[in-house]
């Protein structure tokens, strides 16, 4: 049964590097773990935190509760058919593990999503997204526990109720359940996106003229890794800041104002536009306050230098979010946990 540790160091399971410290701590390795683990005291008298790949979260003080680690494993194909693959995965499985192994099967839907980081099971709470694919688009369901009544219930993509970067397990649902496995469609002869032009770009580079799943797959880690900075050398979580989406009447005004900011079209009535721009554009590119700063190639990424500490990031983003405000208009909202 699960070994529950006192007064543990996180540094190792966040991103970001930050030294913070859960007054318990736990490793979980499968459903029959988990269940054990809700009929304990330490989780019904303590406050939770679960982690995954410690990706999307910024610790700011020392956690005085029970943080969960997910590991629970698993690849299973359960159905094949001459076009199409479903597989189950373990929500602990690392997420760009789970798609290098998909593009060596051939299995398509999910290679533009490389090299995100976290775990599957983070996937779906975030409906993560780049380069013009979504979760969503290859999403079965997923199972979950009730963290109260311990009851295993199924989520299809309705009742997932995604949104851009959001789910109700964000939401409505947030705290609610700890999700095991998620279940996938892929295509063994998919259409790839390649709308993006820096993936069009890099595709030329590398001079592929027919590409493949795999070749898709390289351009997004080669665009990525120019642009984004490993965890492993820089603390970081990625895109701190979600792409706010507008209405076209707000980004006319704004566009009249700025002709070059950039949009993406969204539905009828509104844009998306660039974070990241609208950070750089503010001057805060490249900044640098003792410890921490903001990535000198990728204005969306908050990055810890070494001994930063997570209020620090967090009085960033709020300066960041306030300049944004102040110039545009504009509200930029995390996608980063802020604990």
């Amino acid at each position: 049964m699960p070994n529950i540790l006192k007064n543990t160091s996180l540094k190792a399971y966040n991103t970001f590097g930050i030294e913070a410290s859960a007054k318990l701590f736990v490793e979980i390795n499968s459903t029959n773990e988990l269940l054990y683990l809700l009929n304990t005291d330490e989780f019904k008298e303590n406050e939770i935190l679960i982690l995954g790949g410690g990706s999307n979260v910024l610790l700011t003080q020392d956690f005085d509760g029970l943080v969960i680690k997910n590991n629970i494993k698993g690849i299973e194909l359960i159905e094949e058919t001459e076009n199409e693959v479903t597989i189950r995965v373990g929500s602990g499985e690392v997420w760009h593990a789970f798609v290098l192994y998909c593009v060596d099967k051939n299995y398509g839907g999910i290679e533009n999503l490389s090299l995100i980081p976290g775990t599957v099971g983070a996937a779906p709470m975030q409906n993560i997204g780049a380069y013009g694919v979504e979760i969503k688009d290859v999403f079965v369901d997923l199972e979950a526990i009730d963290r109260k009544t311990q009851e295993i219930k199924k989520f299809d993509k309705e009742a997932c109720a995604f949104g851009y970067r959001e789910s109700v397990f964000k939401n409505i649902n947030k705290d609610q359940y700890f999700i095991t496995h998620v279940t996938f469609k892929l295509q063994k002869n998919p259409k790839l996106h390649l709308e993006y032009g820096a993936i069009k770009d890099t595709l030329k580079e590398l001079e592929v003229t027919e590409p493949s799943i795999n070749d898709v797959s390289k351009a997004v880690i080669k665009i990525r890794q120019s642009k984004l900075p490993d965890p492993a050398e820089i603390g970081n979580s990625g895109s701190f800041f979600k792409n706010p989406i507008i209405s076209i009447s707000e980004f006319e005004n704004l566009k009249a104002k700025y002709p070059q900011i950039p949009s993406y079209p969204v539905d009828e009535t509104s844009v998306k536009v660039p974070a990241g721009w609208l950070i750089e554009q503010a001057g805060w590119k490249g900044k640098t306050l003792g410890e921490i700063g903001v990535h000198k190639n990728q204005a969306l990424v908050l990055v810890n230098y070494g001994n930063g500490k997570g209020a620090d990031i967090q009085a960033l983003s709020k300066n960041i979010q306030a300049s944004i405000l102040e110039k545009y208009g504009i509200n930029l909202h995390a996608e980063v946990n802020i604990i």
